[in-house]
């Protein structure tokens, strides 16, 4: 893991990945009936840093009837006060900037109602969503202006934090940037049996983190260059849930943070400023088997981790969340409210199901690499009348993924959930807080990594998955493949 870490940062400080914060946010939510309210208003200031309340995104539990349970989600156009003077052009979901954060249940019947009021064509993955191809929300789903693209499917998978965005082909990264995001967080009986705290915006606290970059009028500077679609796109000034340098009033007890890269390409080693350790409770897409104590947490772009803090006995004190490669400040938590309720976290989670690669029937390689200007797997780039690869279903395979190049790259594969057997030939290098579920994976420049999975539920000889870098810019520029169950 030290290796690992000095190459990242070594090439963040190769590449210029500097970051600066400041200035003041204010951004509007919505109810569940598609209303805006006002977030982020100006509260009591801590400090000259530290300006804005955080903005919680709303919670949208949905409308249940005939047993299925229905979300509508506007996508449209809005203006998004990010300084304390000026507005700026934004998209938001039921919202002028990012959308609610969606409350699904394991075993419920899903209806995810998308509809398109932004004047120009998009799509909407459901990140880290296990459902049929012709429900993801790739490329091939494609919602034309003024239409309206439902998701249907059965929850069924681990409880976890997942995501949903845009997925455009050639457009993800400017569809994102552009504020098309918002949480999906999946409940199951286990998660509800723990003692975990789950008291959403009090307790349990919902962090999207993201690096933006803005014009003298405030309006957001995206005109990536050549070399920023080749390196992946990197802004000057980082927001969480949409606010610059926000803080956030917290009880003095244990505190659950999800924390979402939602980035285009940055990766960030998050960390609190006094050295404060944390524990790693659950990655992408399951709980972790048992809490991981850690003093940093490095995340590449869509990877996903749940913390839990303990700030029970640190009443009138101060902590700030930062990212370490830059040296930046995030948040302020500031522990100043009596506890209401104690959590105690279990040393047991969750007993994870393994699958045994000596089961595997297949073994995939897939290499990433650049080739006169372009990003490719495997020397392809993205084409949506390829198919490149066919799997079947209910095989268990180990696929092989290894990146050539001098840069960061992550893999990010559609409707599925693997498990690492392997960094760089070896399964001693796989750290201990990467040992749950995943749906994304970071690789360091020339290294490798072995995954175990299995596709499962659903086939489908026409409509093809994805997998692809999910450093957005790479992926519009064609790293990326497809693959059909069958």
């Amino acid at each position: 893991m030290n290796r690992r870490q000095f190459l990242v940062t070594s090439i963040a400080s190769a590449l210029g990945l500097s970051a600066c914060g400041g200035g003041s946010n204010e951004v509007k939510s919505s109810n569940n009936d598609g209303s805006a309210t006002n977030n982020g208003e100006s509260g009591e200031s801590h400090s000259t840093e530290f300006q804005k309340s955080l903005f919680i995104p709303e919670e949208y539990k949905g409308v249940t009837e005939a047993g299925i349970t229905s979300y509508n989600l506007n996508l449209q156009q809005g203006s998004s006060n990010f300084f304390n003077s000026g507005s700026t052009a934004t998209w938001g979901i039921n919202s002028n900037y990012l959308g609610p954060t969606l409350r699904l249940r394991k075993g419920n019947k899903v209806a995810i109602n998308y509809r398109n009021k932004l004047g120009e064509e998009t799509t909407m993955h459901g990140h880290g969503m296990h459902l049929p191809a012709k429900m993801d929300g790739g490329p091939h789903q494609m919602i034309k202006a003024d239409e309206t693209w439902t998701s249907t499917y059965t929850v069924n998978q681990h409880a976890c934090t997942n995501w949903y965005h845009p997925h455009l082909m050639g457009k993800t990264a400017e569809h994102v940037m552009k504020g098309l995001a918002g949480l999906m967080i999946i409940d199951d009986d286990k998660s509800e049996s723990l003692d975990l705290p789950n008291r959403y915006g009090i307790d349990d606290i919902p962090l999207i983190i993201q690096d933006r970059a803005f014009n003298s009028d405030h309006s957001f500077n995206y005109n990536p260059s050549r070399m920023d679609r080749m390196m992946g796109w990197k802004g000057d000034t980082f927001m969480v849930n949409g606010v610059i340098k926000p803080y956030i009033d917290l009880e003095a007890k244990q505190i659950r943070f999800r924390i979402l890269n939602g980035s285009n390409a940055r990766v960030y080693n998050f960390a609190f400023v006094s050295g404060k350790s944390f524990k790693q409770i659950a990655t992408d897409n399951s709980f972790l088997e048992h809490p991981v104590e850690l003093t940093q947490l490095r995340l590449s772009p869509a990877e996903r981790a749940e913390i839990v803090v303990d700030f029970s006995q640190d009443m009138g004190k101060e902590e700030i969340f930062m990212d370490k490669d830059s040296g930046k400040n995030l948040l302020l938590a500031n522990i100043k409210n009596v506890a209401t309720i104690s959590n105690t976290l279990p040393n047991t989670l969750i007993s994870l199901p393994a699958l045994n690669p000596d089961d595997a029937v297949n073994t995939r390689s897939f290499t990433l690499s650049g080739n006169r200007g372009r990003l490719v797997i495997n020397g392809q780039s993205m084409d949506m009348k390829v198919i490149n690869e066919t799997v079947p279903l209910n095989a268990i395979e180990i696929w092989e993924v290894t990146n050539t190049m001098g840069m960061v790259h992550n893999f990010h594969i559609h409707a599925t959930h693997f498990q690492l057997i392997e960094r760089n030939g070896s399964a001693n290098h796989i750290a201990d807080n990467e040992k749950g579920f995943k749906d994304t994976v970071m690789i360091p420049p020339n290294e490798s990594v072995k995954l175990i999975l299995k596709m499962t539920d659903y086939s489908d000889n026409s409509s093809p998955y994805i997998y692809h870098c999910h450093i957005l810019e790479h992926e519009d520029q064609g790293m990326m493949g497809q693959f059909v169950v069958v």
